[in-house]
């Protein structure tokens, strides 16, 4: 069938599965031929193979079979853009497959939107690995390394060691103080260095210590058993630590290293805009979430914003879950494309009849092992959950469940591993955001949920757990937008028709929507606060001293606060629904304080009688009623006011001038009248005697 441009393959698995494909076809739009086929992968492969020749967009209802469709599709040198999408175990598996021709139509529509492809940094491995430990099991490892890699050994000497016969592989001793960097790049501090002694008989011997060093490696294998050297060390590419007791587990680990060499193409799962960024502003901190919730430690303080390392990010998205202004967005893919698959999916699915439909947020690693195991050995998934895959569930926001609840989902399951509690800290602020808001709007029952589960029969108990509430006129607006308007575009939806809308809602402490509180009498208007605002919520007057706020901007980060000179700013954090928040408002308002001397305006009358009643009395430049008065002048008059005064700084009498020629002739001349007088005089006397 042709479904939005691309051509469409239905399997029924051998007939394990009903396809109503007419009525499919019907509830998708789509056009051409609906039978659906009953052995694509193997009875009827030539089908495929024909479609290849004639569709460059081919979307197969199969998963399974994905890496046999595709090899096909090399050898046959296809070079158009092929698709796979699980409408099996999510859907036909299942005892409630007679009513899942919604879903199936919902899946398959989700399929054919386009996601572009996340951006990608390179990582490059030469294979120099560093194997760390402290006895034999770790000369083993090295020396088992050494016809594929280039290991170096580096053991701690905590136990004696008994020498190789050949040294075919460098061996130091040291103990590890620190290390950094990601795959290809790791640089590692080493207390202790000293290479072995080639002459060591009974045990390994040393050199003599030389010292801290910092060496450079592209992998590292970690056979110590002690303290992981990076947080969240798991999701640290090309840092491997084996429990150094499991032979499996240290063989496995050798394994994976012989594949870590050569180039390497990441996804770069997030980006950055500066311009958005809340962090600090000229040296004082506002917002750090991402920072403060960085499982990996990727994310760097650099300047007023912050800075995330690619080679080390893996991917969890907790930073642009948390991000209050959408500075930190996730690329893999965007927040406005993730909205725009979820829309088509609830559409098609109240389209094609479905009703109360229910969507399980899951990511692939957990949730499909556990969806998998539902179809084969369960249940299956009942006929109005709808499953929704991603890549983290750990980057799921505050968008992504306000819109699922305004495009009609009735409720919202998140799937989260046990294992990753600890990383749910964005997840669970996000939920209990959007509850909070569902709560003050007037929705009844439990609409969001958590499941820390890994038991597939817990699950299939927790999805069939009714719904008592309906779900809500689904919304039609598209998703456009950075996260904080789609977000926005969802909320306004929500209160649009909400049992008990009310203009004005509180929110928990945190949320990325508020206000700020100013105690007028103090403040000073000197708008410092303006000027660190990164989200353009508070404003000031092209023309006269004036504060304004506008709420819809406010990401409550704080740097407003931090700012304040006078310290008379607080956060309120609330959701303003109302025409209000869209326009500034004025907080505070002067006339502009007049210069005495020439009369132009210079700054605020509260600012102005504040400097002067902090410096009368208190400071010695300012002890006199006439330095007071200069206070009251704009900058131009106050100086010439100071050059005017008799006492100026700057009186240093007549200047000086400088003797020239003249000067030496006139004073040669007044000496030789001088000497001729004195003589006259002198031979006067002799004529006299």
């Amino acid at each position: 069938m042709k479904l939005a441009g691309k051509h469409c393959l239905v399997c029924s698995c051998q007939e394990t599965m009903p396809i109503a494909a007419e009525r499919l076809a019907k509830a998708l739009g789509a056009g051409g031929e609906a039978a659906p086929f009953t052995h694509l992968c193997r009875g009827q492969i030539e089908s495929f193979k024909r479609a290849l020749d004639r569709h460059p967009e081919l979307i197969v209802a199969c998963e399974q079979e994905a890496p046999l469709f595709r090899e096909l599709a090399e050898q046959q040198g296809y070079e158009g853009e092929l698709r796979f999408v699980d409408i099996r175990d999510r859907a036909g598996w299942s005892d409630e497959a007679g009513a899942a021709l919604p879903k199936m139509a919902a899946l398959l529509a989700e399929a054919t939107v386009e996601l572009p492809p996340a951006p990608a940094v390179t990582l490059r491995s030469e294979g120099r690995v560093l194997v760390y430990g402290h006895d034999e099991r770790a000369l083993e490892a090295a020396r088992r390394l050494r016809e594929a890699l280039a290991p170096t050994l580096l053991l701690s000497g905590r136990e004696e060691v008994a020498p190789p016969r050949l040294f075919d592989l460098p061996v130091f001793r040291g103990r590890v103080r620190g290390a950094r960097g990601h795959l290809g790049a790791f640089e590692v501090e080493i207390e202790g260095w000293a290479p072995a002694r080639v002459s060591s008989r009974a045990a390994l011997a040393f050199e003599a210590d030389q010292g801290r060093q910092r060496q450079v490696f592209d992998l590292i294998l970690d056979l110590s058993g002690e303290t992981p050297w990076f947080p969240a060390h798991e999701k640290r590419d090309g840092y491997l630590r084996p429990d150094p007791r499991d032979p499996l587990a240290v063989a496995g680990a050798l394994l994976e290293l012989v594949g870590l060499v050569g180039e390497f193409d990441k996804p770069r799962y997030v980006t950055v805009d500066a311009s958005l960024c809340a962090h600090s502003r000229a040296g004082l901190v506002g917002c750090s979430r991402c920072l403060d919730n960085c499982p990996t430690g990727a994310i760097t303080p650099d300047g007023d914003h912050v800075a995330v390392d690619p080679g080390v990010c893996a991917g969890c998205g907790s930073c642009a879950s948390l991000c209050p202004t959408g500075a930190v967005g996730y690329a893999a893919p965007t927040a406005d494309r993730q909205l725009e698959r979820l829309r088509t999916m609830l559409r098609t699915y109240h389209g094609a009849g479905g009703t109360d439909p229910r969507l399980l947020v899951y990511e692939e690693r957990h949730g499909g092992e556990m969806l998998a195991a539902l179809a084969r050995f369960g249940s299956g998934l009942p006929a109005s959950v709808l499953p929704f895959r991603i890549e983290e569930i750990t980057q799921v926001g505050p968008e992504l469940l306000a819109a699922a609840v305004a495009y009609g989902a009735a409720r919202v399951d998140l799937l989260v591993p046990p294992r990753r509690r600890e990383e749910a800290a964005a997840l669970t602020t996000a939920v209990e955001l959007v509850a909070s808001v569902l709560a003050g709007l007037g929705y009844e029952g439990e609409r969001l949920r958590l499941l820390e589960e890994d038991d597939p029969d817990i699950l299939a108990e927790a999805l069939a757990m009714p719904v008592d509430h309906p779900s809500i006129a689904p919304a039609s607006f598209r998703p456009m937008g950075g996260k904080r308007q789609l977000l926005r575009l969802a909320l306004d939806h929500l209160h649009a028709v909400a049992p008990a809308p009310r203009e004005v809602l509180p929110l928990p402490a945190g949320a990325p929507f508020g206000r700020v509180v100013v105690d007028v009498t103090g403040c000073t208007l000197c708008l410092s606060c303006v000027g660190a605002c990164p989200a353009g919520a508070l404003l000031d007057h092209p023309d006269r001293p004036t504060l304004r706020f506008l709420e819809e901007a406010c990401v409550q980060c704080g740097l407003c606060r931090t700012t304040c000179p006078e310290k008379v700013i607080g956060l309120e954090p609330r959701l303003h629904f109302g025409e209000a928040a869209k326009a500034p408002r004025v907080i505070k308002e002067e006339e502009p304080f007049e210069c005495v001397r020439c009369g132009k305006p210079f700054g605020t009358r509260s600012s102005i009688e504040r400097i002067i009643s902090r410096l009368a009395g208190s400071h010695s430049m300012f002890a006199s009623a006439e330095r007071i008065e200069r206070l009251r002048m704009c900058e131009d008059c106050r100086v010439i006011s100071e050059f005017e005064s008799e006492d100026n700084p700057f009186a240093l009498g007549p200047r000086h001038r400088p003797r020239v020629t003249e000067d030496y002739l006139r004073e040669r001349e007044e000496l030789a009248a001088i000497r001729r007088r004195l003589e006259s005089e002198r031979g006067g006397e002799e004529d006299e005697g």
